[in-house]
């Protein structure tokens, strides 16, 4: 990654593995486009009767986002499982956190799109991406879902939806990532970043 290139944040949760892998394609997805990065980022769980205490840098994977990762952005994928066809509590507890952001009116006209994992195919996987789109909506950002152009949409027999990639994880979220799935989510990075560098060259000409 090179430092002085401008990035896309690809910032998710994920607590069996299924989101982040979907993360990581998306990062391939945009690093397959050349002049702009992928930033891989991820938020602390939180705890059901105060706000959990966990380590600065998490085990393993991405670490955590931090307010700077999103405002310098120059375009934003937010990644989260379903629950109960909304998107997970530490997701929309950092995004909570983002008001400063929102009144300096930091993100407005950037792009942004949304990925998501469920168990079931019928889950609530359009209803969580869309649940990640309210947010995005209210910062001034640039929505980009998935374009039937990308066909593997009208053939797909598990994830897949034209509101942002989707993956199948199965009852006990184990089923990795199928070739549609990974093909879709590599689609919707390389979609991201070409319409990040487009809008990031049209900010810097005004």
């Amino acid at each position: 990654m090179t430092a002085d290139l401008p990035y896309v944040l690809i910032l998710y949760y994920s607590r069996h593995g299924a989101t982040r892998a979907m993360a990581e394609r998306l990062a391939a997805g945009v690093e397959s486009i050349p002049g702009i990065n992928a930033r891989l980022r991820t938020v602390p769980a939180v705890s059901p009767t105060c706000e959990a205490v966990a380590p600065e840098i998490p085990a393993e994977g991405a670490i955590y986002a931090s307010l700077e990762d999103l405002r310098h952005c120059a375009g934003l994928a937010l990644g989260s499982p379903t629950r109960f066809g909304n998107m997970a509590a530490p997701l929309k507890y950092f995004l909570d956190g983002t008001s400063e952001l929102w009144m300096n009116g930091s993100l407005v006209d950037r792009p942004a799109t949304a990925f998501t994992s469920t168990s079931s195919l019928h889950g609530g996987q359009e209803s969580t991406l869309l649940s990640m789109l309210i947010p995005l909506l209210h910062h001034g950002m640039v929505y980009a879902g998935l374009p039937y152009s990308e066909t593997t949409l009208f053939t797909t027999r598990s994830g897949g939806t034209p509101y942002g990639t989707s993956h199948l994880a199965g009852l006990r979220s184990d089923r990795p990532l199928d070739d549609d799935e990974r093909q879709l989510a590599f689609a919707q990075g390389r979609r991201l970043a070409k319409l990040s560098i487009a809008l990031n060259t049209l900010h810097e000409a005004h």
